[in-house]
């Protein structure tokens, strides 16, 4: 098959960072090729140079056989090669169609030709598949309607080179099964896909071949059809990778966490969370899951005290907490990894070691006599996390901003985990972390918990929920609509629960589907 692209032996050197060794990529007219490594492996360094953010110190590129040099985003275009970002770079209070030919509007004189570029979106999106409003506002849309905007935008300057950097890390299920079908059928009608991620299953449900990234350097390309996902894992971790957290039964101790009648409410004044009774005890995971959207971050941050309380309260032990302040619910023995580890986790500017003392920074040992800082134990303590959590690079003074999605969360979890919290709340604690940082952060979950610690898991993901989880809700709708021991729970089950549907219709199908084979 003819290569529409080819990278060789692409070197990229960052302050202590050797990001791209010597690298050799290439794709076909017409496939899927998936690139993989683990958190900080330089698949984004890859593929930002192909894009003309980065310029490589070393290395030839070639498309469609010629040799270009592409030293900024605008050669790029030219070449017809996009790329969709993992934070979409979209203009909130616009329409979709304003946002697709931003940069290249279409112009009745001085003005934008709105009936013409919606005609234009309409007839692309018709033609690839990808069916939306053109003229919805972005910030009425879902994440994965926005995403679609995004492919839109690199189509519509005529992207045949489609570069997708981890896009699967914010939507639900059913939006990465939506991406997936748009995936095929762009292959199908000829556009060439540089799918960057760590989701194995992905890799094979979606790719055709899969180049693995390890430490900055090519560690081989495979036929996904003849690959297999332990194979996958050990090519990008270096060793053999438990894909299923190994635990013991849990041993449930007394009531840490409990929840009566709670209501929240949003600044519309619409209920999010609805009359919710939920108890968590010591020594277990409790699992809740739900398509994303249906209260379950509202939640959250009402029991961290980020959020009011309309009604309804939450002990924490025997102590009412319900609408104490966030660091008086942190003091009384609460641990938290936000599902927004920007906006809740970190503060990005500051060092790797201020962030791993966030919420800690007024206190001994870090500081003396209440205004005093200690830096040696700052440092101390961010040396000791960063080796046991593996967060690279292993600079302790480098800003949190500068580092990939997966070490920024590693630090929050370090800094979490490492506290000893009496309940824990881990909202989508892996998201965007590659496979052995998955292996390793689900160990010290169920590590917790085997310390006694009451961990509350929300996640979109249902292998994460089935694999920590001791005791499994549901969430719709703003309402708790089930709770039961994960042994019995099926997927299932589980998916009918999660789109709405009620226990006993669920039970009684059964039944009924189990008397017609008998």
């Amino acid at each position: 098959m003819d290569k529409v692209l080819e990278m060789r032996a692409i070197t990229k050197q960052f302050p202590r960072v050797l990001a791209n060794d010597r690298v050799d990529f290439d794709l076909n007219y017409g496939e899927i090729h998936a690139l993989v490594g683990e958190n900080g492996s330089g698949k984004s360094t890859l593929m930002n140079i192909l894009y003309g953010l980065y310029q490589s110190d070393s290395g030839e590129i070639f498309v469609r056989g010629k040799k270009v040099d592409i030293h900024e985003p605008r050669v790029a275009i030219d070449l017809r090669i996009g790329m969709v970002f993992q934070h979409f770079m979209l203009v909130e209070p616009l329409t979709v169609a304003e946002n697709i030919v931003l940069g290249s509007e279409l112009r009745k004189g001085p003005f934008l030709d709105t009936k013409r570029a919606i005609q234009e979106v309409e007839d692309l999106s018709n033609r690839y598949g990808l069916r939306i409003d053109p003229r919805a506002r972005i910030d009425d849309l879902s994440v994965g309607l926005q995403q679609r905007v995004e492919i839109l935008k690199a189509l519509y300057r005529g992207a045949e080179i489609l570069i997708l950097d981890e896009p699967t890390a914010v939507l639900t299920p059913q939006e990465v099964e939506d991406l997936f079908k748009v995936l095929l059928s762009l292959k199908e009608q000829g556009t060439s896909i540089v799918f960057i991620t760590h989701k194995i299953k992905e890799v094979l449900a979606v790719s055709d071949r899969v180049s693995v990234l390890r430490r900055g350097r090519k560690i081989g390309t495979k036929a996904t059809a003849e690959t297999n996902e332990q194979d996958l894992a050990e090519m990008m971790v270096g060793r053999v990778v438990l894909l299923n957290v190994e635990k013991e039964p849990a041993k449930p101790g007394a009531e840490v966490l409990r929840i009566e009648n709670l209501t929240v409410k949003d600044q519309f004044g619409q209920e999010k969370v609805r009359g919710v009774d939920l108890s968590v005890r010591s020594g277990e995971v409790l699992g809740i899951a739900g398509v994303e959207g249906n209260g379950q971050s509202e939640l959250v941050e009402a029991i961290a005290g980020l959020q009011k309380a309309a009604g309804g309260k939450i002990f924490l032990g025997e102590q009412e907490i319900t609408n104490w302040s966030p660091l008086r619910i942190r003091e009384a023995g609460f641990g938290m990894v936000p599902e927004d580890r920007h906006r809740r986790g970190l503060v990005l500017d500051y060092s790797v070691a201020d962030n791993l003392i966030l919420g800690l920074h007024g206190k001994k040992p870090f500081v003396h006599y209440g205004m005093w800082r200690d830096d040696k134990a700052v440092y101390a303590n961010a040396e000791e996390i960063i080796e046991q959590y593996d967060i690279r690079p292993p600079v302790a003074t480098q800003p949190a901003r500068s580092l990939s999605g997966g070490n920024q969360q590693k630090i929050v979890v370090g800094r979490e985990f490492t506290q000893n919290p009496r309940l824990l709340i881990c909202a989508q604690p892996t998201r965007g972390v590659d496979v052995g940082a998955i292996e390793f952060i689900h160990q010290q979950v169920i590590a917790q918990r085997d310390q006694g610690a009451a961990v509350l898991l929300v996640s979109a993901e249902l292998d994460e929920i089935f694999s920590l989880s001791d005791r499994i809700a549901v969430m719709y709708n703003g309402q708790i609509v089930s709770v039961m021991p994960a042994a019995e729970v099926t997927e299932h089950k589980l998916g009918f629960l999660m789109l709405g549907g009620r226990l006993e219709d669920y039970e009684a199908h059964e039944v009924s589907g189990n008397a017609k084979q008998d």
